[in-house]
């Protein structure tokens, strides 16, 4: 018999240990148990289940079937699959041991747990034996809402969150085709959703309806009278007396020996004397209207006269309350206001005081000379003819170098107009005829071409070539570097080349907008790069961003850097020019809106103080820009000329605005084809 119960516990699945702690400690005797857990044919031919108390039935009412143990269903499936014939076996002894338990009438085993499991029912707290996969112990399920998962189960694997991408609608066509919709809820540890049963449901009703959950409890039981009338020998409370308690009280002793003191005096001394009040005091006794009357209104103490009533209910109404209300409200309405000043400012004075424009001369204020391109002759100096649209022009500014950078399409010509000095011309080929080219080139973003002995005649010297258009080139202070922009997307789009070794490199990694334009700083080793938003201050020896500048406009279209290099001026599409002053923001100190279109040019000149802007509207501003060595002191900024001269052309004005380096006089560049000077 042992041998085919063996038999049959090696065949029948197996319970989980771990979820039912108190099982090992309730088996009366070795021979193991679960057999009578399984589902074998007894249960379904003899129908000796029918005494299976409730309790044994909770016990194992689905709490098994949970998907944290799928690894132990697995491999009890597997024993299962091995040991078939066996089990077999099993069941049929098992069957025929309980046949004959019942004709002897001996319990068997099942109804021996079975009782001892009723008895041991309140042994432990089972409020925790639920189907709990998610491990993380009592902790706020917030700390997990900005993860993917919300908990670990018993193997230590993270439970994911389920995908909740269903929108209102989705719901309500879910809530319209399940019909168990109403019963589905979501678990808070694990996120999935559960059916409740038809037991679940009711214990919620009841308990919304303010039932009892349980519903064997009966509230109405007869209660337990502990506290009877009837004098029991032991008291309820073995509490030990208050030291309180033995103690007189001080304040019955107080009344107690007033009590007694005025007994004594009555009996000595008469009866005893009502104190005085203190308002009769003040008015020296009962009968004060005689020296009341004789006393100035203003040296009373009381503005009325006390009277005796021989009760409070006797006291009447104050008489002139309805008086004094009167006048309390008519003085808030006729009282007088608050007199105010009225300030007379005159609108002159909050006018700056700025100094008048012929106070701050030199600065260009009449047309001296105008060019027409179209009328351009050997008469009016050296002409070069470059095969494209000239977009940019510059000038070397080291006097020892006689070159202008011009950007044709996607090339940077180097002239040598040779004007000046020729000494200083022919300094300047023998310095790019003193170039060795290396004997492996090196890989580079341009390609640097020699001009053809043609081209060498008419003063073309190199030629720089790149892979997109150029618009923009500028040169360092020393005149041995040149920066330029192309027109692309990328962090390519702004190269610096050098002269002297012919070397071409991209100085940044990646792109921060589209580049408008570039310049270089005329004292230190720093490059500004102006976009569409922000001007961008990059130091080049340590290869990192200095400053941003934040101009607030829409789009930067123009940059210039005062020749002292600490303040910098930009011109936007919106109309506006914006100063800024590096030593004290990144944010605009001055914003001027004189002109009333797109400015495409800002200029300072290198010795004056003098700035100037070129807008669409065809107008050449002015400004006077004052910069002090005392740092305590702002830069004084005044508009003193509007230039014009220029005629519209396709709604675009003035071009490109340039100083001349030593006088003070500004050449401006227009859409009508001209070039101006305004002396």
């Amino acid at each position: 018999m042992a041998a085919s119960r063996e038999r049959g516990w090696r065949g029948a699945p197996s319970v989980r240990p771990e979820k039912r702690r108190s099982e090992p400690e309730l088996e009366p005797e070795p021979e193991p148990e679960p057999p009578l857990l399984c589902t074998s044919p007894l249960s379904h031919g003899t129908g000796s289940d029918s005494g299976v108390s409730d309790s044994e039935e909770s016990v194992f009412s689905g709490l098994e079937d949970s998907g944290s143990d799928s690894s132990e269903d697995d491999d009890e499936g597997n024993e299962e699959g091995e040991d078939g014939a066996l089990s077999d076996e099993g069941h049929s002894g098992m069957e025929k041991t309980t046949e004959e338990q019942v004709q002897d009438g001996s319990p068997g085993p099942r109804t021996e747990v079975a009782s001892a499991r009723i008895g041991d029912e309140y042994a432990e707290d089972s409020s925790d034996e639920e189907d709990i996969r998610n491990t993380v112990g009592n902790v706020p399920l917030e700390w997990y809402d900005n993860f993917p998962h919300v908990g670990y189960d018993l193997d230590g694997r993270r439970i994911y969150k389920p995908l909740r991408t269903r929108d209102e609608l989705d719901q309500f066509l879910d809530k319209m085709d399940d019909p168990d919709y109403w019963r589905t809820v979501q678990d808070p540890m694990t996120g999935q959703d559960l059916r409740l049963t038809d037991e679940q449901v009711a214990l919620v009703r009841r308990l919304q309806s303010g039932q009892f959950g349980d519903m064997g409890f009966n509230p109405y039981e007869p209660a337990v009278d502990f506290f009877s009338g009837d004098v029991m020998i032991h008291p309820v409370t073995n509490r030990p007396a208050d030291k309180r308690s033995f103690i007189p009280s001080l304040v019955e002793k107080e009344k107690v020996g007033w009590a007694g003191s005025s007994l004594a005096a009555s009996m000595t001394c008469g009866p005893r004397r009502t104190p005085t009040p203190r308002w009769a005091c003040i008015l020296g006794g009962w009968g004060p209207r005689l020296v009341w009357e004789q006393q100035e209104p203003g040296e009373r103490k009381l503005s009325f006269l006390p009277r005796k009533f021989p009760s409070l209910r006797a006291v009447p109404a104050y008489g002139r309350f309805i008086q004094e209300r009167f006048e309390r409200c008519l003085d808030l309405y006729l009282c007088p206001r608050q007199r105010k000043m009225r300030v007379n400012v005159d609108p002159e004075d909050l006018i700056p005081k700025l100094p008048r424009p012929r106070d701050l001369q030199p600065f260009p204020t009449s047309t001296g000379a105008t060019v027409t391109l179209s009328g351009v002759g050997p008469s009016w100096g050296q002409t070069v003819p470059v095969g494209g649209v000239v977009k940019s022009v510059a000038w070397n500014p080291s006097p020892a170098v006689c070159l202008v950078a011009a950007a044709v399409e996607d090339s940077v010509l180097l002239l040598n107009p040779a004007l000046g000095d020729r000494l200083v011309a022919g300094s300047t080929d023998q310095l790019l005829s003193a170039f060795v080219p290396p004997e492996e080139p090196p890989l580079q973003p341009a390609r640097w071409l020699e001009a053809s002995e043609e081209e060498c005649q008419v003063g073309l010297r190199l030629r720089v070539c790149h892979s997109k258009p150029v618009t923009q080139v500028t040169w360092h202070g020393r005149g041995d570097y040149l920066a330029v922009v192309l027109a692309t997307q990328g962090h390519t789009q702004v190269l610096i080349h050098q002269l002297s070794r012919r070397r071409s490199q991209s100085p940044f990694r990646r792109s921060h907008g589209q580049v408008q334009r570039v310049a270089f700083h005329p004292a230190r080793p720093f490059l500004l790069v102006a976009s569409q938003r922000s001007v961008r201050l990059y130091h080049l020896l340590r290869q990192e961003l200095t400053k941003k500048l934040m101009p607030n406009c829409k789009w930067v279209s123009s940059l210039a850097v005062h020749p002292a290099g600490d303040n910098v001026i930009c011109g936007s599409y919106d109309s506006k020019l914006v100063w800024f002053d590096l030593d004290l923001s990144t944010k605009p100190y001055r914003m001027l809106r004189h002109h009333k279109k797109a400015l495409r040019a800002v200029a300072f000149h290198p010795r004056y103080p003098l700035f100037a802007s070129g807008s669409d509207d065809g107008s050449v501003i002015v400004c006077h820009g004052m910069v002090y060595n005392d740092l305590l002191q702002n830069p004084l900024l005044v508009p003193v000329k509007v230039l014009k001269g220029h005629a519209l052309t396709r709604d675009l004005g003035v071009l490109d605005v340039v100083f001349h380096p030593t006088q003070p006089w500004v050449f401006s560049s227009g859409a009508d084809g001209t070039i101006r000077l305004f002396t």
